[in-house]
Order: structure tokens, then sequence, then C-alpha cells
């Protein structure tokens, strides 16, 4: 056997102890898996119920101005348009002021005006109803009835034009009546401010 056929020998069984090396290392000294990823998980979020929410309340209409009716010894009678919060000496003004023949002692110039007020000036020694009684007062000190006043009767109340008469009688249509004069602040638009002014004014069966 020469060299070269001696060296091809020795390779050939020098390929197997090589591999056989290689097996025992590998086991020997296994590679680090790398750890698997758990997959996330989602908990499944109970959607809840829409809460039941109660409807707004209407909001109470504040006017900006008020419309006042001045009548009898003023020296230019009719109606007059007026910021809100105006004293009844605003609205002698806005007529004209006092005639000569005025009895303004009759006439308290420091009340304050509502929308819909009548105010009558009378003549000096004339007998009148006073400058600063409501509608209702002026008409006989008779209180308007929620259960059965008409709309025009309604009307006449402080502060009550034709859409919130209309309301008042809609709710007693739907309710059947009220029951008492706190009801009034149910109706749409009437709120607790409102609802001052009228309560000495107003009453139910």
């Amino acid at each position: 056997m020469n060299f070269s056929q001696f060296q091809n020998k020795i390779g050939w069984l020098l390929i197997p102890t090589v591999a056989i090396m290689l097996i025992t290392i590998y086991f020997l000294f296994p590679q680090e898996k790398t750890e698997a990823v758990p997959e996330a998980s989602f908990d499944l979020i109970e959607a809840e119920p829409p809460q039941q929410t109660e409807p707004p309340k209407p909001v109470e209409e504040t006017p900006e101005h008020l419309m006042v009716d001045v009548k009898g010894q003023v020296a230019s009678p009719g109606v007059f348009k007026l910021p809100v919060g105006s004293r009844m000496q605003d609205a002698i003004e806005a007529a004209g002021g006092f005639l000569p023949t005025a009895d303004d002692r009759a006439i308290n110039l420091a009340m304050k005006v509502q929308d819909e007020m009548s105010v009558y000036v009378p003549e000096v020694g004339e007998a009148a109803a006073p400058a600063n009684s409501s509608p209702t007062a002026a008409a006989g000190d008779s209180l308007v009835n929620l259960n059965t006043a008409t709309e025009e009767e309604l009307m006449t109340l402080p502060g009550i034009g034709p859409s919130k008469a209309a309301a008042i009688i809609a709710y007693r249509k739907d309710a059947g009546s009220f029951q008492k004069v706190e009801d009034l602040k149910e109706v749409a638009g009437i709120g607790d401010k409102t609802f001052e002014k009228l309560a000495e004014l107003i009453k139910v069966n």
C-alpha cells in the first residue's frame, strides 16, 4: 500500500468518527430552544346595556323684555316694551309721565312690573283699582282655577301667554286634572320662578 492509498483510507475512517463526535456534542450540549410565546388570550368584555336616561326637562323660557299696558292719567297711554326687571316708574316714564290730574299716590313706583301687566293711573278723587294689583286681582280678587279656566282666563295670569296657556290645557287633558297647584310646574316651560309668581293667583278643585 502506497502513501496515497493510506491517506485515502485514513480519510474514510475519519468521516464516521467526526460524525459520531458531532452527534455526541449535539446531545451533550443541546441548543437553547426559543420559548414559545403563548398566544395572547383576550377576555370577551360583555357590553354593558345602554343606560336609560330621563328625557331632559324643557328649559324655562327667559324673555329679555316684557310688555306693559299703561292707561289712565298719563301723557301717552299705550302698550310699552320694557326690559325685564323694570319698575313701575319706568312704565310711567315710557307713557310720558303723569298728567297734572293724575293721582300719583295710587301708584307704587318702586314695584317691579310683570309681563302682560295692565296699569291704570286714576284721576285725583277717582275710585279705581290700585295700580300695583295683578290682572287677576283687579278683576275681583278671584283665583284662576287650573282645571276649569279657559285659555283667555289663563292668559290673565302674569307670564302666561298663548303658548303656555295652551300647554296648561294640554296637560289638563292628558293628566285628567291638576291635583294640586304645584302640579303646574310639570307643564313644559313653567319652572320654579314662574310658579312663584302664580302660586297666590291660582287654585284647583
